[in-house]
């Protein structure tokens, strides 16, 4: 992929991106590597053509298969909710959809473990991380709620999917490991981010989201 395609023009330009960047910061993402990593990444390369000049809104967008690439509000507090002070070595994301999670991702970790339960969703996002040169990220096209386990332990797990975390997924967390996951309650969503210690695991609570739900097998 050329230089100029992902730059991008007009609505899809460098100016463009700042702007969501400068929105992102003033809804509270604090932390530069992350704000960075959203202003390098092309979104618009991650969402269909026709939609790419609304691809720096901060708002989501449909991606086909009934998935959504998330808003980029949601990925970039996903995103700092998991990074400590250093970078991450190895990361776990139930969900790969557009790829554009993942891309942001492997800004901050040496390695992105993805996968990805629709096949057609993970062939076109492997084709968007070739052409970008991202080569950390590994994909698979496999039930994410049974986790990577030969890659176990993650520093961090992302789920892009809202619902009931099995408990395989947190047996895959190092001690010190951070995962952040919409959890189902009731009628709503809530972001939680879940840290496993030597004693446990410790919960917090994120906010109100709003994700596809959380499915296994495969299409």
């Amino acid at each position: 992929m050329t230089p100029a395609a992902q730059r991008g023009i007009g609505m899809t330009s460098e100016n463009t991106r700042q702007r969501l960047v400068s929105r992102l910061r003033a809804k509270g993402i604090r932390d530069e590597r992350v704000l960075e990593a959203i202003r390098v990444t092309p979104r618009h390369l991650f969402v269909d053509e026709a939609l790419s000049s609304r691809a720096y809104e901060d708002t989501a967008l449909p991606i086909g298969r009934g998935q959504t690439i998330s808003q980029p509000y949601v990925v970039a507090l996903m995103t700092q909710a998991v990074l400590g002070d250093g970078r991450l070595s190895k990361v776990l994301e139930i969900g790969t959809g557009s790829g554009y999670q993942a891309a942001i991702l492997s800004r901050v970790a040496d390695k992105v473990f993805s996968t990805e339960r629709i096949g057609e969703l993970v062939r076109l996002a492997r084709q968007r991380f070739h052409s970008l040169g991202m080569h950390n990220i590994y994909t698979r096209h496999a039930d994410g709620l049974n986790g990577w386990p030969t890659q176990a332990p993650f520093d961090a797990i992302l789920v892009t999917a809202g619902g009931l975390i099995p408990d395989s997924l947190l047996e895959q967390l190092a001690v010190g490991g951070v995962l952040v996951a919409p959890e189902q309650e009731g009628r709503h969503q809530r972001l939680i981010r879940t840290t496993r210690t030597d004693k446990g695991f410790e919960r917090e609570d994120l906010g109100l989201v709003v994700f596809v739900p959380l499915l296994g097998g495969l299409e």
